[in-house]
Order: structure tokens, then C-alpha cells, then sequence
């Protein structure tokens, strides 16, 4: 088991793709690329829609804002696009397209998660807000997924060159 472990980390030491730059590089670059388009589309989406949800959760939310919840959030969520999505990915030299086809995925699978399981226990928890927040998780995730995919192409080159 040391062995193993040993072998893993000096694996994690050496780990240089094809184009000879560090694959944790390329992890770091996917996952800013990731957060700020996460947060940025997030930002214009909720802006655009608050009074939307303020309207369907009739008195559910707080009238302020808790940053620390939502900093957790953002940076679980996106630690998990770069991992389930970007990284499978860039092992596999497939381009952004491939990442965002696995983002979209974890996109519907995480916001129908928590969409359902409040459609199924709240008094109050809309199926029009559900169906919209699923579709909007989904693209959102697929889009953040993309654009890291793409940043790190663009920034230094395909993985397998």
C-alpha cells in the first residue's frame, strides 16, 4: 500500500502531457475558467430572474444575501465540472465539445437533484420553477465546461499534440 501510494505521487510529480506543460496547470487554468463563467452567467441569470423566483417562492427566501453558502457552492460545484467533465475530457484529447456534453449532463443531474427532492418535500416549490431551473443548471454547467475546455486549448494548446 506505502508502495502504491509512492507510485501514485510520483506520478503526480511527473505528470507533463504531450505539449511538455504541467497537466495540474491545465486543472488550474480549467477550473478559473470554469468559476468566472459559472459566476458571471449566474449572476446575469439571477439578476434577470430574481423577481421571477421571488414571485414563485412567495416568502421562501431571505431578503438578504449569505456570500459564505454561496462561495461553498461555487466552489464545490465547480471543482466538480473540472473533475467530472473537463478532466475526463482532457484525458481523452476530445475538445471543448466533449466537456461540454459531460457538463450538460452533471448540470441536469445536479440541479434535478436538488429541483426534485424540493418539488417532492416543500409545500411551495413550483413544477414551472423545477422544469426552468433544471434546463438553465444544464446549460449553465455545459457552457462553464465548455469555456474551461476551451481556455485551455486556446491557452496552452491540445492536450495531446
Amino acid at each position: 500500500m506505502a508502495g502504491d501510494w509512492a507510485t501514485a505521487n510520483e506520478r503526480a510529480e511527473a505528470d507533463f502531457d504531450g505539449t511538455g506543460k504541467d497537466k495540474r496547470m491545465r486543472y488550474v487554468t480549467a477550473y478559473l475558467a470554469a468559476g468566472v463563467t459559472l459566476l458571471v452567467l449566474d449572476v446575469i441569470w439571477l439578476t434577470a430572474m430574481g423577481s421571477t423566483y421571488r414571485r414563485l417562492l412567495d416568502g421562501m427566501l431571505t431578503e438578504g444575501f449569505r456570500l459564505a453558502p454561496a462561495a461553498i457552492f461555487y466552489f464545490i460545484y465547480v471543482a466538480g465540472i473540472v473533475t467530472l467533465a473537463v478532466a475526463p475530457a482532457m484525458d481523452a484529447g476530445a475538445g471543448w465539445q466533449t466537456a461540454a456534453i459531460k457538463g450538460g449532463v452533471l448540470g441536469f443531474v445536479a440541479y434535478a437533484t436538488y429541483d426534485l427532492t424540493n418539488h417532492a418535500t416543500l409545500k411551495v416549490w413550483p413544477w414551472q420553477l423545477t422544469v426552468v431551473d433544471i434546463a438553465w443548471g444544464s446549460v449553465l454547467t455545459a457552457t462553464a465546461a465548455g469555456v474551461a475546455m476551451f481556455a485551455v486549448e486556446r491557452l496552452m494548446g491540445p492536450a495531446n499534440s
